[in-house]
């Protein structure tokens, strides 16, 4: 299973109808939770998600509405007695920041620290992906996230009856790349199957436009992205370090994004009628109006 669940949709403040930020990326058997804010863990349970499925935590940056939920998470990991380790990525500016939230709250003895001082791959022990930071521009030090899944290979039935490959020999064919078949020809996978490249996910929070935000966004399958503001805001949106739907539309489209799923919200805006128009001006694809609670499929592959 791939896809987002969302957890809440509200920036700095949250309203009736918004809970701070969560994200919960479930991605096979991981589950990838991004900027747990105040009430994820009560968020988790409307949304049927239990704590066992994270596997990892991303904090983008320090800011309360993108961390405030971490101690209650880790809380819960604690208290339902979670065998597995959860890797923890965070700006490493902000270390004492997680020491106090870690320390308000029994601790989960199994989260493993890794610290981002700069943009790059991100060593996520047995991660069946390739994990990046890449530094953002906001107030604080920011690091938006990508996971890139490994490109791979569609096995092709009429190629491998073609060899008389089957059964576990076809397994071993898949890990090792080479067998031979029963009348003694050696068999390549690229004989016997197409490429099928691998997915993308992009996760940016907090951040004024930048070339990070290019570079994560950059043939994303999907991409998660604030658009705190509309464009008649976009002044007020720099001065604070944060896009516009208009904004997010037009680097989605640019980078030929698949999936763009706006959110982080301003509570000025009751309705968000204003961000689908205006991201439907700039972006064709697949268009999502973040609403808490809402699951959102990873589109299938290309």
């Amino acid at each position: 299973m791939r896809e987002l669940v969302v957890l809440g949709t509200a920036s700095q403040v949250p309203t009736r109808r918004r809970n701070h930020n969560g994200y919960l990326l479930r991605w096979d058997g991981d589950g990838l939770l991004f900027d747990p804010g105040e009430g994820t863990q009560r968020q988790m349970l409307f949304a049927g998600v239990s704590a066992g499925t994270i596997t990892r935590i991303g904090l983008t940056h320090f800011h309360g509405d993108h961390c405030l939920g971490l101690p209650g998470v880790l809380a819960r990991l604690n208290l339902d007695q979670i065998a597995h380790p959860v890797d923890i990525c965070f700006p490493a500016a902000g270390a004492e920041l997680l020491t106090h939230l870690r320390g308000v709250v029994p601790d989960f003895a199994g989260l493993r620290e890794h610290p981002v001082a700069a943009s790059g791959p991100v060593a996520l022990p047995d991660a069946p992906f390739a994990f990046e930071a890449v530094r953002l521009s906001h107030r604080v030090e920011t690091f938006g996230y990508r996971l890139i899944e490994p490109d791979g290979h569609r096995l092709l039935p009429e190629r491998l009856a073609e060899f008389g490959l089957a059964g576990p020999v076809v397994g071993r064919l898949q890990r090792e790349g080479v067998v031979r078949s029963a009348d003694g020809r050696t068999v390549t996978i690229e004989q016997v199957s197409t490429a099928r490249p691998g997915q993308r996910f992009a996760f940016v929070m907090d951040t004024r436009m930048c070339s990070g935000v290019e570079e994560l966004a950059q043939d994303a399958d999907m991409l998660v992205i604030e658009s705190t503001f509309l464009e008649t805001e976009a002044e007020l949106a720099d001065d604070f370090g944060h896009l516009t739907a208009a904004q997010a539309a037009r680097v989605a489209q640019a980078a030929g994004v698949r999936t763009l799923v706006l959110t982080h919200f301003s509570q000025r805006y009751a309705d968000l009628a204003g961000h689908r128009a205006e991201a439907e001006r700039y972006f064709d694809g697949e268009l999502v109006i973040a609403e808490d609670l809402m699951r959102v499929p990873v589109p299938p592959r290309r």
